[in-house]
């Protein structure tokens, strides 16, 4: 096989979340165990952090990365989803796996995924940990694909665990309240091992903390030692003032991430730092300086309040719930552009009358399909729509509504693409 021929086996012959969703979920971790075993248990060679949460996890996830490398560790990054590439899901050090190692790994292994039957995710997870344990880095950043207790990346011996906040997603598989969502995703707390939780809930806190116990595990809330308080933001940066809880110190840094929901991550990601640095992987205020500063260029991070163009504004966003949308539209408003245009497309199965009624109606919308079986289509999307007042125009892809949204768009105004992280994909 070459690798277009192995990605069309990865994609179509397996069933894949990301395309079909429900009909792909596994609620045991058997295939995965039984995958690992097969593999000789590659998870066991690597020093790993494991992040879990609803929003937050990759950006996290990419922060830490950026500041070990920098800090001249060896890194592995394993994330989901991909936006352009699938070797984006693997990196060591910001470089993807290389397209020869897929290749020989399915076609080494094809045989036993179609006899055991094993689903895109559990296969990726064992590609991705089998070629971090030949490389040997010196440490794996794992971030779950969904939920935690049952996530095939929970398979992993990890030093310390983040969970980044709780929301609506994939309600579904984890629970209809915030509390049960919660306990899933408290599955990743390992035994005596401290867990870093990003954002405390009156509903969920207690759920975490019981979990702590039960595990005889140390749990830390982030926001009890980091304030993190934008300050500036260019094009290409954002300062914060960083606060020392316990010290009340002060100090200012700048990072390349600029969404408004980053202040969160940021304090998330400096507590992970700190408690690293106690498992003994010393990490100078140089390293996370410079690590901060320079995320995209060092890990390939997009997706995130990615800045496409300057005039007219072009900005994207993978924000696909109610917490995460909130923040990203709060931020759009305060731009205070003369319009906005959204090029705007969901998957079929989520619940978006709550996500419409987030929009503002007098933006013009671009609705748009993205090109899996997931996709909401354009007129269900649309007559949706009409019940909020958003009005706008279907489009037949994503392609040729970002089109006509960058047509349409004055120098004053600003063109969003967003709602599924696979109209972001397209565009980029």
């Amino acid at each position: 096989m070459n690798y277009s021929q192995t990605l069309d086996f990865l994609f179509s012959q397996l069933p894949m979340y990301q395309r079909i969703g429900k009909a792909a979920y596994k609620a045991d971790l058997s295939a995965t165990i039984s995958l690992l075993d097969y593999l000789d248990n590659p998870q066991r060679h690597f020093k790993a952090v494991h992040i879990a949460g609803t929003n937050g996890k990759g950006s996290v996830a990419h922060m830490l990365a950026s500041v070990l490398q920098t800090a001249g560790y060896k890194t592995a990054l394993y994330t989901s989803p991909h936006l352009k590439d699938f070797r984006e899901r693997i990196k060591i050090d910001g470089k993807v796996i290389p397209e020869e190692y897929v290749i020989c790994f399915v076609e080494k292994h094809k045989a036993f995924f179609e006899k055991e039957q094993l689903s895109f995710f559990e296969m990726t997870v064992g590609l991705a940990f089998s070629y971090f344990a030949e490389q040997k880095p010196d440490i794996a950043i794992i971030e779950t694909g969904m939920g935690g207790r049952l996530d095939s990346t929970n398979l992993i011996n990890s030093l310390i665990s983040i969970i980044t906040n709780i929301g609506y997603d994939h309600t579904a598989f984890l629970g209809n309240s915030l509390a049960e969502i919660a306990a899933e995703k408290a599955g990743i707390i390992k035994e005596k091992q401290n867990v870093i939780i990003g954002q405390k809930h009156l509903e969920t806190s207690s759920v975490f903390i019981n979990k702590a116990v039960e595990k005889q595990a140390k749990i830390l809330f982030a926001e009890d030692f980091y304030q993190c308080k934008k300050i500036a933001e260019s094009f290409s940066s954002a300062e914060y003032c960083i606060k020392e809880l316990k010290s009340n110190k002060e100090s200012c840094l700048e990072i390349d991430l600029l969404g408004d929901y980053q202040e969160k991550n940021l304090q998330t990601a400096l507590l992970a730092i700190r408690q690293l640095k106690e498992v003994g992987l010393p990490i100078s205020k140089e390293s996370l300086n410079k690590g901060l500063k320079n995320i995209k260029e060092y890990t390939n991070f997009m997706g995130r309040w990615q800045i496409l163009q300057k005039k007219p504004l072009v900005i994207c966003d993978t924000a696909h719930n109610k917490e995460g949308l909130s923040v990203v539209l709060s931020q759009l408003k305060k731009m205070n552009a003369a319009r906005i245009h959204f090029v705007l497309g969901f998957v079929n199965d989520k619940v978006i009358e709550d996500l419409l009624s987030l929009f503002p109606k007098d933006g013009i919308y671009y609705f748009c399909k993205a090109d899996i079986p997931r996709a909401m289509k354009t007129d269900e999307l649309e007559l949706m729509s009409e019940k909020f007042a958003l009005k706008g125009k279907s489009y037949s892809s994503v392609q040729q509504a970002y089109q006509a949204a960058i047509k349409n768009a004055k120098e004053n105004e600003i063109v969003f693409a967003g709602g599924s992280t696979f109209v972001v994909a397209e565009v980029l």
